[in-house]
């Protein structure tokens, strides 16, 4: 392209778009980032210059790179045989297909399945799920409080953003849906109140339960949690937190929504990451890279208990169970599955996270963590009171990165990467030899050493 093109399409970029939670003032003064083709691993910009992508298309969806033939003409066939068909009763039979797919998938009795079109709505779904079994259960018919917890992420849509409180986006929205309350995460570096991380997992348990008392067990419909939490990068939780938490929502019948929309399709080495804990939630919100990013899909899956107990799901959407998006996933599995790319991704995903370690040597580098193919580098001005950097260090550091070619992502303190599943190991190494480079450079040029 260019360069004249090159202006003309920044400017109707900075006129026309409006992009979401990046300030005008930094889109103006640093430019946005239009990308116009891909190859595999590789994403090429407006004005040519090509990156490694190490962040799965930004948001991690991307689980299978770029380019993938399969995928798009399983879309096109799909929507020139049948394109849409309605939605209530009517359905088209890939989307039938996707659901008694996702119940071979899904861990343990997670068996029956309603699709959306992206995330938010899943978890607006999974929340919607879990009232309407108490409703239909009888026991709890007035149990509509959700609890989530500090930092999460849930989504954008006004019962999903009650549930987070990560990326600024909850308050500005804010006297919102009632109902909803947040419990402390158990995150393991910068841990609540500064105890000690052998502490974390019974401090955080503990409080979800005399949470649950102090809302009135019989007005608490569920529990939603990340299973690895992205708020300041990949939290991983203690081992046996999830165990303990299945056993209070156990006791007091609330819900457990698992949120595996970033985790779920192999992200942490599993498909769907609760498995590394053997701990079964009641309803399991999926998403992104369930078509790989080739087309918008959320889904909720219910354990065979809820959607007994259910006389209908009150809910409609237009585009409940989209035919090309069903296709999208349907082709996305048969990849995974043929070319065994969970366990690729788990080999891999090993092996980055051990490559990282030596940046844990850096004055500036605080904690280096990671699932499967999710891993972050956490960044603190005093390694000893883990305090996080309050000016544009991190962003810094993310930009240099991708001045020397590689792309991760800047999330709060840590820059996390969540490559593809067909990343090698050579992707990697550039990806780590290009971390310590930038974070030596951002050093020397602030004085940081």
């Amino acid at each position: 392209m260019d360069a004249s093109n090159l202006d003309a399409l920044t400017r109707d970029a900075l006129d026309y778009f409006l992009f979401p939670l990046a300030s005008k003032e930094e889109i103006r003064t640093q430019g946005p980032m239009i990308f116009t083709s891909s190859d595999g691993m590789e994403i090429t910009d407006a004005g040519g210059k090509t990156y490694l992508d190490m962040m799965s298309c930004h948001t991690r969806a991307g689980s299978l790179g770029y380019g993938q033939e399969r995928i798009a003409r399983a879309i096109y066939d799909q929507l020139v045989s049948l394109h849409y068909a309605g939605t209530i009763a009517n359905v088209v039979d890939v989307t039938v297909n996707l659901s008694a797919r996702m119940a071979d998938l899904a861990p343990g009795s997670l068996t029956s399945t309603v699709f959306a079109g992206s995330g938010s709505e899943a978890n607006e779904m999974s929340i919607k799920l879990a009232r309407q079994y108490h409703i239909a259960k009888g026991d709890k018919p007035h149990a509509h409080k959700v609890i989530s917890r500090w930092n999460a992420y849930h989504g954008a849509t006004m019962g999903a953003i009650g549930c987070t409180d990560y990326l600024g986006t909850r308050a500005i929205t804010e006297p919102g849906v009632p109902g909803y309350s947040r419990v402390p995460a158990p995150n393991l570096y910068r841990t609540p109140f500064g105890m000690d991380p052998s502490e974390v997992c019974d401090y955080c348990v503990d409080f979800l339960e005399q949470h649950i008392v102090h809302e009135g067990p019989e007005m608490v419909s569920a529990f939603i949690a990340e299973p690895v939490m992205q708020g300041d990068g990949v939290q991983v939780p203690p081992d046996d937190y999830f165990a303990r938490v299945r056993e209070v929502c156990d006791k007091y019948d609330v819900m457990l929504i698992g949120d595996e929309v970033i985790t779920g399709f192999g992200r942490c080495g599993y498909w769907f990451a609760l498995e590394h804990w053997g701990v079964e939630c009641d309803i399991m919100s999926t998403a992104k890279a369930i078509t790989a990013g080739y087309f918008p899909l959320g889904a909720s899956t219910v354990t065979r208990k809820v959607a007994d107990m259910l006389p209908a799901f009150t809910h409609i959407q237009t585009y409940n169970g989209h035919p090309g998006a069903c296709a999208a996933a349907m082709a996305t599995i048969d990849i995974l599955e043929s070319e065994n790319l969970i366990e690729r991704g788990r080999e891999t995903g090993a092996y980055f996270l051990d490559r990282m370690q030596r940046l844990r040597d850096l004055p500036v580098v605080g904690d280096v963590r990671g699932l499967g193919m999710w891993t972050c580098i956490d960044f603190t001005v005093d390694k000893k009171t883990k305090a996080p950097f309050t000016d544009d260090t991190v962003k810094a550091i993310t930009r240099r990165m991708a001045d020397l070619g590689v792309l991760g992502g800047e999330e709060g303190t840590a820059i996390e990467f969540g490559p593809a599943l067909v990343a090698s190991r050579e992707d990697v190494d550039r990806c780590v030899d290009v971390a310590e480079q930038a974070i030596r450079e951002v050093m020397a040029d602030r004085n940081l050493a």
